[in-house]
């Protein structure tokens, strides 16, 4: 089990039906057939002694079957709502949950399960329905830009530009994403596309034109072991890194820095911690990243940190 961010002491709360929305284009589902998954699933949560309603949902139907999960929550037919899916799943039933009281548990069947990591729940869907079962509830934030909520980061710039090309590449072509990735990588690093923004918040106003600005909700490390992860997962904060290279080759410099845990923060990156911020820019939309996924959303972007907004099943800290 990954190591437990630091939070503040969790309430229980007696887990004992749960319904279980899993994203049938989640990345573990490739793997396995739906009967397999849905048979050990319900044995996993059998054995901790919840009864869980299993339902597979196509992406665009995720939103709606959480909707019916939080009127069934709230008649007091099930006591949490599970999602099994990556991010960008687990952020669409976030975002549902949002401001009310009823919990929500995570199976982390994406491809690269960030949030899952940061919560220090177990990879293993069997232990991670264990967790769900113990009921230890946590309160942690939300961040949101022109009322679109995200749950790890929200991007400009280089990285919607390459998953705009990468989604394209693979409807085209059938590739896996990580195999059509490479070639938008190399796309973007032949054009680089850098765009001219103006960043406000209390207190300042700064214009930059920059490759990549990165919107974190709290803090992210840059540390060579740590890289990518965030220690506190309820402070409140948004941590936004303006990418100060100007050229492809200090961009592939930076990057490879980064990777290698000798990141110059100063050299590199203009850093801020804020409650809210406007982004703004001369394009009337802008492409943005949310979790992994990317919207088109008008300017300006108006970015704001929701503290405790969303109670999440984790593991206990001790």
């Amino acid at each position: 089990m990954a190591e437990a961010p630091a939070l503040d002491r969790p309430q229980i709360v007696p887990v004992k039906r749960v319904a279980v929305l899993l994203n049938a284009g989640a990345g573990a589902f490739s793997q396995k057939l739906a009967a397999n998954i849905d048979s050990e699933l319900s044995s996993a949560f059998a054995h901790h002694g919840v009864a869980a309603r299993i339902l597979f949902v196509d992406g665009e139907d995720l939103r709606q079957a959480a909707e019916t999960a939080l009127k069934q929550a709230k008649r007091g037919e099930i006591d949490a709502v599970v999602v099994g899916g990556g991010d960008g799943s687990v952020r669409t039933v976030a975002s549902v949950l949002a401001d009310t009281d009823v919990p929500l548990g995570v199976l982390p069947f994406g491809t690269l399960n960030h949030f899952a990591k940061d919560l220090g729940l177990p990879l293993n869907a069997e232990a991670a329905a264990g967790v769900i079962a113990n009921g230890h509830v946590r309160a942690m934030d939300l961040a949101e830009v022109n009322g679109h909520s995200f749950i790890n980061n929200s991007s400009i710039g280089i990285y919607p530009y390459m998953v705009i090309d990468r989604e394209r590449r693979r409807a085209t072509h059938k590739l896996a994403k990580w195999m059509a990735m490479i070639p938008a990588f190399f796309r973007m690093m032949r054009h680089f596309p850098r765009r001219k923004l103006r960043i406000s918040a209390q207190g300042f106003e700064r214009p930059y034109r920059t490759p990549c600005v990165f919107v974190g909700n709290n803090a992210y490390r840059t540390e060579l072991f740590h890289l990518g992860r965030r220690q506190h997962l309820d402070r409140g904060e948004l941590w936004l890194y303006v990418v100060k290279p100007r050229s492809p080759l200090e961009f592939l410099l930076m990057v490879w820095r980064l990777c290698f845990g000798h990141l110059d923060q100063m050299r590199d990156l203009d850093t801020f911690r804020l409650k809210e911020a406007e982004i703004g820019a001369k394009a009337s939309r802008l492409p943005v990243a949310l979790d992994g996924e990317v919207r088109f959303l008008h300017t300006p972007l108006r970015y704001r940190s929701r503290p405790r907004a969303l109670n999440v099943i984790a593991p206990s800290s001790g």
